[in-house]
């Protein structure tokens, strides 16, 4: 089963209302270091590629990248996550602020360095070796509670939650039970939440929770409105093959059953996704476009996800934006961003 397509005019009127919209970010923050140079020779000392520096650049990564996005299609994203006391620290805020994202949720601790991955690329992007620098232990302590802290303020007034879960240490089952309790505090003052296809007016009674996941963590994402694994992730979640569209539907239904959240939607590359949720079912074709780089596809996903979500779209909606939204960064290289209006010229707007 296919889903109906997303006509011109919904899209127009659901991307239209990104602009402004509060997204509260909670993940595992990175910085994407890219060292570009020539090869033209290997290495007399070892069987290895010497590389003749040419220029380096930074880019934001993991729940960064996730707030980056949504800052740059017109959401207002806050972002909670840690950082060391290091300069890669400094470089990442410097970065977040000109992308416009609310760093004051960054939780400096002094125990571990910030998420660093420095990549060796050749002129033609062809990565010679990435050197990682990361210390992946669980939040504990006073690091823990200042993260508590700051979702419980920050939380307050956004339209979306979404956790970035890179099994960095950032997402413990407390800081995720801080999330339910603004869910919850949300559904009590009435605050509205993602739309059903039946009932495009009505307000929902709690405003979505979108987790992209990591499978150790599972047991702890219950509650979640909506989990967004990829195929191998719902592969290792259910034990069941992922290829064709009936073994898709049964996975998506075996993972929301494991992970007790409302609805699922597993990305297929280039078989596009597949939708499990309580009023929507089915595929959503892949988007043609020619594969330059998948890294950081998912944080475009989630992000588009939400802000759709806000607007006031139904799940299928909000799936095939993100759809669409995917198609487009996977032909950018390294972690990757669109805009607006970008998104809009899918549809032919």
């Amino acid at each position: 089963m296919t889903l109906p397509r997303l006509d011109a005019s919904r899209a127009r009127d659901l991307v239209g209302r990104f602009a402004g919209q509060p997204v509260l970010v909670v993940g595992d923050v990175m910085l994407d270091r890219f060292i570009v140079g020539r090869v033209t020779r290997i290495s007399p000392e070892a069987p290895v590629p010497v590389v003749q520096f040419q220029s380096d650049y930074v880019r934001l990564g993991g729940a960064a990248n996730v707030a980056h996005n949504l800052a740059a299609l017109g959401g207002r994203p806050s972002l909670v996550g840690i950082v060391g006391a290091d300069g890669a620290a400094s470089r990442l805020r410097e970065q977040l602020a000109l992308a416009g994202v609310n760093v004051d949720g960054l939780v400096e601790d002094r125990g571990r360095p910030t998420t660093e991955k420095v990549r060796v690329v050749t002129e033609r992007n062809q990565q010679v070796a990435r050197i990682d620098y990361e210390h992946d232990a669980d939040a504990s302590g006073a690091v823990e509670a200042a993260l508590v802290e700051c979702i419980a303020r920050l939380g307050q007034g956004a339209k979306v939650l979404l956790v970035s879960d890179y099994l960095k240490g950032a997402i413990t089952r407390p800081v995720f039970e801080s999330l339910l309790a603004v869910v919850s505090g949300s559904a009590s003052h009435g605050s509205a939440g993602p739309r059903t296809a039946g009932s495009a007016e009505a307000a929902a009674v709690r405003i979505p929770l979108i987790v992209d996941p990591k499978i150790p963590h599972l047991a702890a994402y219950a509650g979640a409105t909506l989990v967004t694994p990829n195929h191998h992730e719902a592969e290792v979640a259910t034990h069941l093959r992922v290829r064709t569209d009936k073994e898709a539907r049964q996975a998506a239904r075996d993972f929301r059953a494991r992970t007790q959240c409302e609805a699922v939607l597993i990305t297929r590359g280039e078989q596009g996704m597949w939708l499990s949720g309580p009023d929507a079912e089915g595929s959503i074709p892949a988007v043609a476009r020619e594969v330059s780089d998948v890294t950081g596809a998912g944080d475009t996903v989630v992000a588009t996800l939400s802000l759709a979500l806000a607007a006031g779209g139904t799940m299928a909606e909000a799936a095939t934006l993100a759809n669409h939204a995917a198609g487009i960064v996977v032909g950018k290289f390294g972690p990757a961003t669109l805009t607006a209006p970008e998104l809009l010229q899918q549809f032919g707007i």
